[in-house]
């Protein structure tokens, strides 16, 4: 579903990646760990096209990121550790943008936003404006305008920053269905208590680095994944 080919990315005299190679298969949920500025958001970016890159190349469902962009950004949904909404609309008419921008159909949306919207809690908020949101609302509702366009491919950074508990537990529910339906999860998360539990594999990086990937049981060993990426990073 997403291949990561030897990317590397610098930024002037930095390389941010370093020739990252990575696999994320359909039915997988794959966590990215590593410290602030070890590369992970500039390696989401790259899979999304927002960040251009020096070497290597990215594939989603099989297209090439760098040759066929619009293919690919039909194929995956993607959500920022600090979600830049339009303030000026309600949460309403974002998500029908959104839904329009993905080309979901009529038919189907009014359906998706209920269900969806119920499940966050954000039904009730739903005509407010996005300006009057908390910063845990504007993840809520970015979320939702993810699942409503039923994404093969859903990328996140840092995800569960900002939900409240309840929130936190759909997420996981979700991010779970969407994998048993035959889609893919790739994610950077600093809480490893939930990666240990919710992944099938995990990657960590170092300076641009990977330093260990693979299953997480096989990975993580005898030891907590606290414990494993301590000695692995501070190490």
């Amino acid at each position: 579903m997403l291949r990561i080919e030897n990317l590397t990315k610098t930024y002037g005299s930095k390389r941010a990646v370093s020739n990252l190679t990575l696999h994320i298969r359909p039915g997988e949920i794959y966590g990215f760990i590593g410290h602030n500025g070890a590369g992970k958001t500039t390696t989401i970016k790259a899979c999304c096209g927002i960040l251009d890159f020096d070497e290597g190349d990215i594939f989603i469902d099989g297209l090439s990121i760098r040759k066929e962009p619009l293919e690919c950004k039909k194929r995956f949904a993607y959500i920022p550790d600090n979600p830049d909404l339009y303030d000026f609309l309600s949460g309403i008419k974002y998500l029908n943008f959104i839904a329009d921008v993905y080309a979901v159909p009529k038919s189907e949306r009014e359906e998706r936003i209920r269900r969806y919207s119920d499940l966050f809690g954000l039904t009730s908020d739903l005509a407010q404006s996005v300006s009057s949101y908390s910063h845990g609302m504007k993840q809520k509702l970015a979320l939702i305008s993810a699942f409503i366009r039923e994404p093969k491919l859903l990328m996140l950074d840092e995800p569960f920053v900002g939900l409240d508990p309840k929130a936190s537990h759909m997420l996981k529910e979700l991010m779970r269905d969407l994998c048993s339906r035959g889609g893919a999860i790739f994610f950077s998360t600093h809480v490893l208590e939930v990666a240990e539990k919710l992944c099938h594999k995990i990657a960590i990086i170092k300076n641009g680095k990977l330093i260990v990937s693979g299953n997480t049981d096989e990975v993580r060993g005898d030891s907590s994944l606290e414990q494993l990426f301590l000695e692995l990073v501070e190490g």
